[in-house]
């Protein structure tokens, strides 16, 4: 394996185990019983960061590792059962989030716009994904779906998309150094 890629492999394990620690980091609302997390906030870091592919890598080692019971889920919970769960949907929403977040900030080079675009759409795919999967597993309306599953995260949402915009932008540039440093 080259340097370069050692180093991207120990990005994408250091944001994996970032997204563990943010699901640590709790806010609880009092009318869910799932509380905001700071997990999404990395996992927009790793598509900004990292680019497509290594966020999808990203996502893999996170997944992977509570898949395996790891307590790196919200709560501090693990195991496959979150899958089929009423959160499950989101966790293939943050995998589908880091990779179009990624996808579209590579096509606009790393460019303000370009990023504003990518952690927007890509925060609209976690609920794309998590409130449909809440409603079946719930068997809850639509309207109690996005009431209990979406409205009460928009707020905390835009402001990590926000952090993620001004982190990116003084990040951005300690990576890329440190990637043109170990390819001289």
């Amino acid at each position: 394996m080259e340097i370069k890629e050692l180093q991207r492999v120990v990005y994408a394990s250091l944001l994996a185990a970032l997204i563990a620690v943010g699901a640590y980091i709790a806010i609880p609302i009092p009318i869910v019983p799932v509380p905001i997390v700071l997990q999404n906030l990395f996992v927009l870091l790793a598509g900004l960061l990292l680019g497509s592919r290594w966020a999808l890598a990203t996502m893999g080692i996170y997944l992977l590792a509570g898949s395996m019971g790891l307590p790196v889920f919200s709560g501090g919970r693990g195991g496959l059962a979150h899958f089929l769960g009423p959160t499950g949907g989101y966790l293939i929403g943050f995998t589908v989030e880091a990779w179009l977040v990624g996808f579209i900030s590579e096509r606009f080079k790393g460019r303000l716009p370009g990023d504003i675009t990518a952690v927007v759409i890509g925060t609209l795919m976690v609920y794309a994904f998590g409130v449909p999967w809440l409603k079946v597993v719930s068997g809850m309306e639509w309207s109690r779906a996005v009431l209990l599953g979406m409205a009460p995260f928009l707020i905390g949402d835009i402001i990590k998309a926000a952090a993620a915009i001004l982190i990116v932008k003084a990040l951005r540039p300690v990576v890329s150094r440190s990637m043109e440093a170990v390819s001289a």
